[in-house]
């Protein structure tokens, strides 16, 4: 989420068939008669390339269609040579958004594979169960702003955050909600575990590096930044996490580049 700090198939018609030239005595026919005449042996022996005409137009280099196993984009896009592996004594939980996994400009999946320590996983509503089983052995401590217009919406208050639980970094894991800022909260709605949370203030973090996605409010930062400026925040170590927001600026000019023409500035 642009977490603030807040972070989408298409159906082919199937091809017309083209069909051989009807025999005369058949155009001649009563509607029920002629829909229960065989089709003439032209058609039925019609090559297959005949009846998709436009597949051999859409025929692209493989090495185009071909995606990264690691990051999931596609391997002319692959972001795996920006991946700054850090160490860190906080677990991390990133829930993201369906929306998100093949959004381009997300970093959450660049998140997760330079934090060793972390899962991802995907969903809106997470059984609770599944969630509970997730959330088991720490403190579990929500990366998320204490927003009371949500009361309206029948979102609990958190409960407050007590600094006890932060002297031990490895016994806290951090969770994160990864999807836009609507999306994120319609995820805090739907999972009132999440809402059981103390929430963690994010306190003087720097302007957001995040040039290929508004935000909608200037202290707006990427998952990405988000997580690395709590985890700062958390371990009491910045200097260890800044490789990380290094590799991210390399991410967004990576991105700026499929969108900004050669030769100008963003």
């Amino acid at each position: 989420m642009t977490t603030s700090s807040n972070h989408p198939s298409s159906q082919t018609p199937a091809a017309t068939q083209v069909g051989a030239a009807k025999p005369a005595d058949v155009s001649k026919l009563a509607p029920p008669l002629a829909q229960a005449v065989a089709p003439s042996p032209t058609q039925a022996a019609r090559p297959a390339d005949v009846t998709r005409p436009a597949d051999a137009t859409r025929q692209t280099d493989p090495a185009k269609r071909a995606r990264c196993p690691v990051c999931l984009r596609a391997a002319a896009s692959c972001i795996c040579r920006w991946t700054s592996p850090v160490a860190h004594a906080v677990d991390v939980l990133i829930l993201q958004h369906p929306l998100e996994v093949h959004n381009a400009k997300g970093s959450a999946r660049l998140l997760h594979l330079s934090l060793p320590n972390s899962r991802l996983l995907t969903g809106e509503q997470f059984a609770p169960g599944t969630l509970a089983t997730l959330l088991a052995g720490k403190q579990n401590v929500l990366l998320y702003p204490d927003t009371p217009g949500d009361r309206s919406l029948g979102i609990a208050p958190p409960p407050a955050l007590d600094p006890a639980t932060l002297l031990d970094p490895s016994q806290l894991r951090l969770v994160v909600l990864d999807g836009t800022w609507r999306k994120s909260r319609k995820m805090l709605y739907l999972n009132p575990l999440l809402q059981q949370m103390p929430r963690l203030p994010l306190r003087d973090t720097p302007a957001s590096h995040y040039l290929i996605r508004k935000a909608h409010a200037p202290d707006q930062l990427s998952t990405l930044e988000a997580t690395c400026y709590a985890l700062m925040q958390l371990e009491q170590d910045a200097p260890r996490f800044v490789p990380l927001i290094t590799a991210f600026d390399g991410f967004v000019a990576q991105q700026l580049s499929y969108v900004i023409p050669h030769g100008e500035k963003a």
